[in-house]
């Protein structure tokens, strides 16, 4: 066994000196949000959307005032046709 090369070894872990790195360059470009015409489009009718009421007031008032006075009407085959036509399709 060599004993003379533990001492080399042992030089060079036990290097004292510090060496800095180099301050990298900040990088030249930056980020940038392109919005298409579809999705400005689509914000737009989101919006007008969002804007409507859920409820037409209007039509509501109508069919209960019809209903009020005994004049509102429905089918029972109307009915039955547009529950099979929701249960078909």
């Amino acid at each position: 066994m060599r004993i003379g090369g533990f001492n080399q070894i042992t030089q060079i872990y036990n290097n004292s000196t510090i060496r800095q790195t180099e301050n990298t360059k900040k990088p030249s470009f930056s980020d940038a949000l392109q919005i298409s015409g579809a999705a400005k489009d689509y914000q737009a009718a989101k919006q007008a959307v969002a804007s409507v009421p859920d409820v037409r007031e209007d039509v509501v008032a109508d069919i209960k005032a019809r209903i009020a006075d005994g004049s509102y009407q429905v089918s029972g085959n109307a009915i039955a046709d547009k529950l099979l036509a929701d249960y078909e399709g």
